[in-house]
């Protein structure tokens, strides 16, 4: 795939995408809970607090949340240092008022997995790690450090030793299990969303590339008349000038250059026309055309195309749908890459299926990726020999995620093996032990003859890999 600027959306923090109005509305609902549970806890069940420095901690946070009010506008997003320190100052507030509270003893200590959910979900691995790590010391000093709990008859309400250790216990375990499930849910998100605009992109620049046929073939047509009126009235300049030979070769020239136009013009209407009404094509031509921008990269593409079966020898005629195409081009150029020699390009068609396989001389998928080829941003390590034939490779699986997405969107089913397994036993020339790509696609949905009529009954069972 071309250069695309899916780096420059990688290198862009999620935290920049958070406004800091959605943190400042957080805070609000957390400082009416705070009041509310204070009030509660002192009128209700006569709790004695120190209710002073309770509501200097509440009133630190109402503080905070009318500063940033008055000095940044409403559509202020921050970033990701930025954001590291609202979900800090969070935390220290929540633990300065837990431990005016009774520390673990209180049943909302158990809100100190809030702003480690929070970094997960908006910012970095390592600010993350930071949160989680503070909010893991802390809920361990509130275990032991902390004003306790009484009553207005003084009764000290504390937990059994036991049960203050299961509370700290539940609480470690949910910072860590719910901040790792959070961060890693939202990067995969994240990188899909990503990969799915990558991926739409390219089937965008394919379809301009369609449609740029028919524009042409209009621009000639648009161009004709005043070629011809520039060649007409070079002409009669020419009757005109016998007598001025400096100028008549001038009016020759024009007509010369008027006729070349004329050509070059016939030449790329008769293309766009071509390409603008050219929907389908044989099997074959769509798979060459596919390959095209690789034949020549010092690699040997080998092409086959036959029936499979008892099925009509006429190749089908299929649909030029640019995701077919881009989708195809793209397993070839990742089969071009890492094969040494050879790449075979291979077609199979029987009354109900149409396989497309791909297959090199190459060393393969590596074994330890191959149930996850097609995720976007896979990286694995390099090896030398990588290092050495393809230093500009990045290994990020965008391409295959891009090829497999459009594939798929056509219908097809995509399946992913080696040519060296022993299990699939896939292949009998020993040169085809790289990787093997099958594309199968129920005939009906591609088939520019068929169009979209229903398999009939007794189908044939579709291409096994």
């Amino acid at each position: 795939m071309a250069n695309s600027s899916i780096s420059l959306w990688r290198g862009q923090e999620r935290s920049s995408w958070i406004r800091l109005r959605t943190l400042i509305l957080l805070r609000w609902v957390a400082i009416i809970g705070q009041v509310t549970a204070i009030t509660v806890a002192q009128h209700t069940y006569h709790v004695q607090l120190e209710l002073g420095l309770c509501y200097f901690a509440v009133g630190v946070s109402v503080m905070g949340n009318l500063t940033a009010i008055l000095l940044f506008p409403e559509n202020k997003r921050l970033s990701e240092f930025e954001n590291f320190l609202m979900v800090l100052f969070d935390l220290l507030q929540l633990s300065f008022l837990l431990y005016l509270t009774g520390g673990l003893n209180n049943p909302f200590a158990l809100l100190l997995v809030g702003p480690v959910t929070i970094s997960a979900n908006v910012m970095s691995t390592r600010s993350t790690l930071i949160v989680g790590a503070v909010a893991i010391v802390l809920t361990t000093l509130l275990a032991q450090f902390h004003l306790p709990l009484r009553t207005n008859v003084g009764l000290v309400l504390d937990m059994p030793d036991i049960l203050l250790f299961g509370n700290w216990s539940a609480i470690v375990i949910a910072i860590v299990f719910l901040g790792a499930y959070s961060h890693r849910v939202s990067s995969e998100v994240q990188s899909m969303s990503e990969a799915l605009s990558a991926t739409h992109m390219a089937l965008a620049r394919e379809q301009k590339l369609t449609d740029l046929g028919g524009v042409v073939a209009a621009a000639a047509h648009e161009l004709g008349t005043p070629l011809a009126t520039i060649k007409l009235a070079s002409s009669e300049l020419l009757e005109e000038l016998e007598d001025r030979p400096d100028l008549k070769e001038d009016a020759a020239l024009i007509r010369e250059q008027a006729n070349r136009c004329r050509d070059i013009l016939r030449d790329m209407g008769r293309a766009g026309k071509d390409d603008l009404h050219l929907r389908q094509a044989p099997l074959s031509a769509v798979i060459h055309e596919a390959a095209e921008p690789h034949v020549n990269r010092g690699k040997s593409i080998h092409f086959r195309e036959g029936p499979a079966g008892d099925a009509d020898v006429q190749q089908p005629a299929i649909l030029r749908k640019p995701e077919i195409i881009h989708g195809l081009r793209n397993l070839i150029q990742n089969a071009v890459d890492f094969a040494q020699t050879n790449v075979w390009v291979e077609a199979e068609w029987t009354t109900n299926w149409i396989m497309i396989s791909i297959m090199d001389d190459g060393r393969g998928y590596p074994s330890h990726i191959i149930g996850r080829i097609g995720d976007p941003f896979m990286r694995r390590r390099r090896s030398e020999s990588d290092r050495t034939t393809r230093p500009e490779y990045e290994g990020m699986g965008l391409g295959l995620f891009i090829a497999k997405t459009l594939l798929e969107r056509s219908g097809a089913d995509l399946k992913f093996a080696n040519g060296a397994d022993p299990y699939q036993n896939l292949t009998n020339d020993p040169e085809r032990r790289g990787a093997i790509v099958q594309v199968i696609w129920p005939r009906r949905l591609i088939d520019a003859q068929t169009g979209d009529s229903p398999v009939p009954s007794g189908a044939n069972q579709p291409f096994q890999i």
